[in-house]
C-alpha cells in the first residue's frame, strides 16, 4: 500500500511540473511576451510617478495638459512609422492605408475612448495620489471581464471570476479607508463608512470604461477582427485617428487655439514633461504589443501589480505613507494573482502558430485535472 502511494505520489508531482511548465506556457507563449508584460508594468508606474512629480506646490500641472496628450500621439505616430518603416518601404504606407481604409475607420472607437481616458488620466491624478488612483481603476478588471465575454464570446471560468471579484475586493479595502471617519470612532465609539457619490468619483467611472472597452476592441482589431494587417499599420491607423480625436475635442472646448499657442508648446519644452511625452508614448506601442500576444485579463492584472511598486516608489520618492489598508489592499491583489495563474485565459490570434501550442497545452492542462480528479476518486490515475 505504501509503495502505490510512493508511485502515485510521483506521478502526480510529474504532473504538477508539467501543469506548471504548461500553465506558464499559457501565460507567457514567448520570452518577448514576458518581456512586453515587464516592460508594460515598469512603464506604467513610471507614467504615475512622472505626472505627479510635475505638479505645483497647489496640486496644479505648469503646463497645457491638453498640448502634452496632443503631443504624445505625435511621438507614438512617429514611433509607429519608424518601426514599420525599418522592415518595409515608406510609401508602402499609402497603399495599406487605401487597402484597409475600412480598418482605419473602425480604429475611430478605441482612439476617441483612448483619447477620453488620456485626457481624464490628468484630471484623476490631481485628486488622488498616485496609489489610490491605481486601485481605484482596478474596478475596471470586473468591467474588462465582462466586455471580454460579450465581444470575444468566450465565458470565462469560476476561478477566473473568483480572480477578478478578489482584485476588486482589494479596490474596497483602499477605497473604505478613504470613507473612515476617525471623529466618529474616537467621538462615539463606531465608525462610520459612508460612499460619497461625486464628480471626481463618476470621471473615474468614465475612465474605466473608456479603458475596458477601448482594450478588449483593440484587442480584437490586433488579433484580425478585420482580416490580417501588419500590427505598425494598426498602430499607424490607431494614432491617425487619435490625432483627429483629440484635435476635435480641443476644438469643441475651444482649447485648440490655446494648446497650440508658443506658451503652451514652450511649457512643454521642460525635461519632466518631455520624459512624460516619451514614457507615454511607449506605453502606447507596448499596449498594442501586450494586446496581440497575450490579452485584456493579463493586461488588468498586469495593471493590478503596478499598484504593489508604485506605493513603494511613491513612499520612497514623495513621502506618501502606506497604511494598513493599503498592505491589506496589495495582499488580496497578490493572491488574486496566483489564483489567476492557476487558470489563466488563453486568446491568441487564430492564425498564430503560439496560438495552436497553447490550446494544445489548455487542452493537456484539462486532461491532468480530471486525471488528478480521477485519483482522487478512484485512487488512481486515469490516464496513462
Amino acid at each position: 500500500m505504501n509503495s502505490v502511494k510512493s508511485s502515485t505520489s510521483g506521478q502526480n508531482c510529474g504532473c504538477n511540473c508539467d501543469c506548471d511548465a504548461s500553465t506558464m506556457k499559457g501565460i507567457f507563449p514567448t520570452r518577448l511576451s514576458i518581456v512586453v508584460f515587464v516592460a508594460y508594468i515598469g512603464l506604467f508606474v513610471n507614467q504615475g510617478i512622472l505626472v505627479t512629480a510635475t505638479k505645483d506646490e497647489d496640486n496644479k500641472y505648469p503646463y497645457n495638459t491638453t498640448t502634452v496628450v496632443l503631443m504624445t500621439e505625435c511621438v507614438k505616430l512617429v514611433m509607429a512609422t519608424t518601426l514599420y518603416v525599418r522592415e518595409n518601404d515608406f510609401f508602402s504606407i499609402f497603399s495599406e492605408l487605401r487597402k484597409h481604409f475600412k480598418v482605419l475607420f473602425v480604429y475611430f472607437v478605441p482612439a476617441g475612448l483612448y483619447c477620453l481616458y488620456n485626457n481624464l488620466q490628468f484630471i484623476n491624478l490631481a485628486e488622488y495620489d498616485p496609489t489610490t488612483y491605481y486601485i481605484l481603476l482596478q474596478f475596471r478588471v470586473v468591467v474588462t471581464g465582462i466586455t471580454f465575454q460579450f465581444v470575444f464570446h468566450k465565458k470565462l471560468s469560476c476561478k477566473q471570476w473568483l480572480s477578478l471579484l478578489l482584485l476588486t475586493m482589494g479596490c474596497l479595502i483602499k477605497q473604505i479607508k478613504q470613507d473612515i471617519t476617525m471623529k466618529d470612532i474616537v467621538g462615539y465609539g463606531g465608525q462610520s463608512v459612508n460612499f460619497h457619490v461625486n464628480k471626481n468619483l463618476l470621471l473615474i467611472g468614465i475612465q474605466i470604461f473608456c479603458s475596458c472597452f477601448a482594450g478588449v476592441y483593440n484587442e480584437s482589431l490586433l488579433k484580425g477582427k478585420h482580416g490580417t494587417v501588419h500590427i505598425w499599420i494598426q498602430n499607424i491607423f490607431m494614432y491617425i485617428d487619435s490625432i483627429i480625436c483629440n484635435i476635435l475635442v480641443l476644438a469643441y472646448t475651444g482649447d485648440l487655439r490655446s494648446a497650440l499657442t508658443h506658451d503652451s508648446l514652450n511649457s512643454i519644452l521642460q525635461l519632466p514633461v518631455l520624459a512624460i511625452i516619451i514614457n507615454y508614448a511607449m506605453v502606447g506601442i507596448v499596449t498594442s504589443l501586450f494586446l496581440q500576444s497575450l490579452n485584456s485579463i493579463l493586461k488588468m492584472f498586469a495593471s493590478s501589480i503596478e499598484i504593489l511598486f508604485t506605493a513603494v516608489l511613491c513612499w520612497f520618492i514623495f513621502g506618501i505613507p502606506i497604511d494598513v489598508f493599503t498592505i491589506a489592499a496589495i495582499a488580496v491583489v497578490s493572491y488574486a494573482l496566483y489564483l489567476y495563474s492557476i487558470n489563466p485565459v488563453i486568446n491568441l490570434p487564430a492564425n498564430d502558430s503560439v496560438a495552436k501550442r497553447a490550446r494544445k497545452h489548455s487542452e493537456y492542462d484539462d486532461e491532468i485535472e480530471d486525471a488528478i480528479e480521477g485519483e482522487d476518486k478512484y485512487g488512481k490515475l486515469s490516464v496513462a
